[in-house]
């Protein structure tokens, strides 16, 4: 696939404080989340963004339910939030008493309500682990062998497999096999990234995905095929600021939305070619 012109490429809204995390929510407005703990809600055919709770810390991935209850990665809290529609933060999960979360970075929902949560460690340090919250919040660690630096996750559309982004040494889409909550299978590297930053991950409903980047300014594709493109590119950085999280929302998830690290803004390209799978928002209860 061609080179994408960011002509195409537009300011969503702005006035975030530089949003990592963007996401679509079952109400078809998106999510997002700032580096002082503010948590937004941008009212899609109104381009209007309200700042609805606060989570008090650094705000990275989100991921959302049925009933657009958001869970929030706060990183320098160590923890994720459940954030109600009316704006009540209350603490989800922790981690394990075994193992604190040290820096939760990307949670993403299988269908049975299971909440996948990367956590990055820190640089360098080989130090990061994948945990699971069950329904209940009761949180256990299903992988330590993808230690350094996980970042973005996504759960495939037919549930079977995680995809992590891995930041680090070397970078790389990985996978492994989930079931019920647990990993149950090895780990498969799906494309090698060198001298780049992946973090955010999207699947495409033609079966391929979409990673931003944090460093360079870039969103590739990873095609069906398992080849590899780039569909946006941006030497300047304004447009595409270390686009840290993306994903699909809009008219039959046609619109490719990507929040920026670096800016003050999210990003929205509508002329992609491209429609986003869909999600998985369980009820949680």
């Amino acid at each position: 696939m061609p080179l994408i012109n960011l002509k195409h490429a537009e300011t969503f809204v702005e006035g975030l404080d530089h949003p990592e995390g963007v996401a679509l929510g079952p109400d078809g407005n998106l999510y997002a989340g700032g580096e002082a703990g503010q948590v937004y809600r941008i009212d899609y055919e109104a381009r209007r963004v309200e700042e609805y709770a606060n989570t008090g810390g650094l705000n990275l991935g989100l991921a959302l339910d049925a009933a657009a209850n958001v869970y929030i990665c706060t990183a320098d809290r160590g923890a994720v939030y459940r954030v109600t529609p009316a704006g009540e933060a209350t603490q989800y999960s922790g981690g394990s008493a075994e193992r604190p979360m040290q820096t939760p970075n990307y949670p993403a929902f299988d269908a049975d309500g299971n909440l996948y949560v990367t956590d990055s460690g820190t640089w360098y340090g080989n130090d990061g682990c994948i945990f699971c919250a069950a329904a209940d919040g009761t949180t256990t660690v299903i992988d330590t062998e993808n230690s350094q630096f996980p970042n973005g996750c996504a759960v495939s559309p037919d549930g079977q497999f995680l995809y992590v982004a891995m930041s680090l040494s070397p970078p790389q889409i990985i996978r492994f096999p989930i079931e019920g909550g647990k990993k149950v299978g090895p780990t498969e590297t799906v494309v090698e990234l060198p001298r780049i930053v992946p973090d955010g991950l999207a699947f495409c409903e033609d079966g391929g995905f979409v990673i931003s980047c944090y460093r360079p300014d870039t969103i590739l594709r990873v095609l069906p095929s398992g080849d590899l493109t780039v569909l946006m590119d941006d030497y300047e950085g304004t447009i595409l600021g270390a686009p840290t999280n993306v994903c699909f929302g809009g008219p039959g998830l046609s619109e490719l939305f990507w929040a920026n690290l670096g800016r003050w803004h999210l990003g929205v390209n509508a002329r992609t070619g491209l429609r986003g799978a869909k999600l998985f928002y369980p009820d949680i209860g």
